[in-house]
């Protein structure tokens, strides 16, 4: 019966593509006048209806196989090309360019429909026939609206009725779409991207169309160099990928044994190392489970893109779309999503329970990216943003009760791409090295830190060649400190390259000035940001992206504080990797380092939640077997009397290098101890850090 059913709607369902396809073509090649609508809204249903017909020849085309590189290339740009930069002016998934034409409310929701079409080009390669259904049916259920109110003499059908439309549309749809979202995350059966990695000709460059991302020169420079390195070398870059992510169970007294399912997040061109790791994962008693990063608007987080993805045809358009939610988020859609949520990890309780956590590899080198703020674009609203917190906060609760965070770990790593410029190929065996180094040395060299720092009572933190950074850093009281430390020996298990100590500061007595003259965070550009702190909290914050003050506080709420009217200082780090610090400043690419190697070569401060963060409660010791207490901070203590509180679901890095620092200082009542002035370390038992 079950069988029959299943059938019966997968018919039903072809039926529904066929017809959605069969109408999108006709608007597509309709003549201007003669579509029932307004003229005016021609252009945008034409232009719409063109790009999801290029979706449908894709869908149809079954060449793929035979096809050369250069039909691939053409064939995937085609598909892309509307948003590329070079067009985006005139592209109808531009908010501007559709405010402009019909208006602000009107110009963004149906941007928001070109927008979700655009994340359905890997439906087409995975053969997502419902993901793809239902964007098309939301575009002729819009365009029939159109059709009705020329029919009632209206030029157009209020804005109302469209918001309802998408209202309903999302509404309607986010239980199937989580479900799917949790399945691809957790379970085995949504395979398209693990066989993609595991079965594909890597030698041949042609795979890396088949993957539905969008593909340029660079990721294809990128899987030949790959396929040009040595056996021994791809299994060096993948064992230390690997070994990190068991190493993190290991040093947290975490059982991995229990664990079956391993996330692999990467970008495309990587796929070699990718298949090395799913084999040492493998060893491991893992399967490897592989996600897209997603577009649409049920699964993205801002502009941000988590899991497998490509190149970026346009940093702007993903910007502009950030906040597409503002179109319809209320209370109850609020609380469909989080029903939606319970019931898809419910449904996949058991494969919650084995899994392990994720292991990325990320990439660096492209220009960092300094998006333009538009007032067209989709905002939430204060309500909304409340809302939107309320989600985050809820959400994150829900899964780790069902994915436990004293259960779980991560790694991650990450390598150039040869967009960092002519010498890649020198700069990424660069990182290699930098990605392996020597835990021991360091481990030694941050124990002599460390027991240094634990006899202080706070840590002053002042820059210099311009940086204006003056920060008193409280710290936590040693009850026994025969056994207890205050930061950790972090050398290279889940965070790879080796080489930092860190602590949760006391919020209390931290205060001062953050300030570095540029930064990259979250794939984001930022000029002289400051923030200021008061008791461990951002009492203040600015920048200098743009000539107005208010864009500059929005687009650090926006993006570093995530629309908290303030976060906690839930990080104090030092970072020991001069050899990172070396090579970014031999091949002048220390503005294109990644947060993840930028925070070793400097102190660095982490906004947002602690290292800690859901699994304060589990014992922690550093190789010398002392235990680290000061997993805690004032914030996260809110948990044992209201969890809605105690997290911020959030946690960002900002480093201060090493050549904008004039001294990191630890001090006590009696005595001082200077540790890093002018960019060097001068404290006795570190001094080899420098070379």
């Amino acid at each position: 019966m079950k069988e029959s059913m299943t059938a019966q709607q997968d018919m039903l369902l072809a039926e529904r593509f066929a017809l959605a396809a069969g109408r999108i073509r006709e608007i597509s090649g309709q003549e201007q006048g003669d579509g029932g609508i307004a003229p005016v809204f021609m252009p945008y249903f034409q232009q719409t209806a063109s790009f999801a017909e290029k979706l449908l020849d894709a869908w149809e085309w079954e060449g793929q196989e035979r096809a050369s590189l250069d039909t691939l290339r053409e064939n995937c740009r085609r598909l892309y090309e509307d948003v590329l930069a070079e067009k985006y002016d005139r592209c109808c998934g531009n908010p501007a360019y559709l405010t402009g034409l019909y208006g602000r409310e009107m110009g963004k929701l149906l941007a928001f429909v070109y927008m979700e079409l655009y994340s359905q080009i890997p439906s087409v390669y995975e053969r997502d026939q419902e993901a793809l259904t239902v964007r098309l049916e939301l575009f002729l259920e819009i365009w029939q609206s159109f059709v009705c109110a020329l029919e009632e003499g209206k030029e157009a059908p209020g804005y109302g009725e469209l918001q309802q439309i998408v209202y309903w549309f999302v509404s309607d749809y986010t239980e199937s779409e989580t479900e799917k979202r949790v399945e691809s995350q957790l379970g085995t059966s949504r395979d398209f991207l693990y066989r993609y990695v595991m079965d594909s000709d890597l030698e041949d460059i042609r795979y890396l169309y088949t993957s539905g991302e969008y593909i340029t020169e660079q990721e294809e420079r990128l899987a030949a160099y790959l396929n040009g390195l040595p056996a021994e070398t791809i299994e060096k870059i993948a064992a230390t990928f690997t070994e990190g992510y068991r190493l993190g169970f290991v040093v947290a007294g975490k059982d991995l044994s229990k664990k079956r399912t391993v996330n692999i997040c990467f970008p495309a061109g990587f796929e070699r190392v990718i298949r090395q790791a799913v084999y040492n994962f493998r060893e491991m008693g893992l399967t490897s489970i592989i996600y897209r990063a997603s577009a649409s608007v049920f699964h993205k987080r801002g502009s941000a893109r988590i899991g497998f993805c490509g190149a970026a045809a346009n940093k702007q358009f993903l910007y502009d779309h950030r906040e597409d939610e503002a179109l319809f988020l209320d209370r109850k859609y609020m609380g469909r999503k989080l029903e939606a949520l319970k019931r898809a990890y419910e449904l996949y309780r058991e494969q919650a329970d084995v899994h392990g956590g994720p292991a990325c590899l990320e990439s660096f080198g492209e220009a960092p990216f300094a998006p333009q703020e538009k007032e067209t674009a989709p905002h939430l609203d204060e309500m909304q943003r409340q809302l939107s917190l309320e989600y985050a906060a809820a959400s994150g609760r829900l899964v780790n009760s069902y994915i436990k965070g004293e259960e779980r770990s991560f790694t991650i790593i990450a390598f150039p791409t040869p967009e960092i410029g002519p010498e890649f190929a020198q700069i990424f065996d660069a990182i290699i090295e930098v990605n392996t180094l020597d835990y021991s040395l360091y481990q030694k060299m941050q124990q002599v830190m460390i027991d240094t720092l634990d006899q202080a009572e706070y840590v002053r933190i002042r820059g210099c060649n311009g940086n204006r950074t003056d920060l008193k850093v409280a710290l936590q009281t040693l009850r026994d400190p025969a056994r207890e430390t205050l930061f950790e020996n972090c050398v290279a298990d889940v965070n790879i390259p080796v080489g930092e100590v860190f602590t949760s500061p006391q919020l209390e007595g931290t205060e001062g000035l953050l300030h570095v003259t540029s930064v990259y965070l979250n794939g984001l550009e930022y000029k002289d940001l400051e923030l200021t702190f008061r008791d461990g909290m951002i009492t203040g914050y600015d920048c200098r992206n743009f000539s107005s003050p208010q864009e500059n506080r929005k687009y650090i709420q926006d993006n570093v504080l995530f629309h908290h009217d303030s976060l906690p200082m839930g990080e104090f780090a030092i970072g020991t990797n001069m050899a990172a610090y070396a090579a970014a400043r031999k091949y002048h690419i220390a503005d294109r380092l990644p947060i993840l190697i930028a925070e070793k070569t400097g102190p660095h401060f982490a906004v947002g939640d602690t290292c800690y963060s859901h699994s304060e409660d589990l014992p922690v010791h550093n190789p010398d077997g002392k235990e680290m207490i000061a997993r805690d901070n004032a914030c996260s203590l809110l948990r044992h009397n209201d969890e809605t509180k105690a997290y911020f679901n959030c946690h960002t890095d900002i480093t201060i290098p090493y050549d904008e620092l004039g001294e990191v200082t630890a001090v006590s009542e009696r005595e001082e101890w200077t540790i890093i002035r002018d960019g060097r370390f001068v404290l006795p038992g570190c001094e080899e850090l420098n070379q």
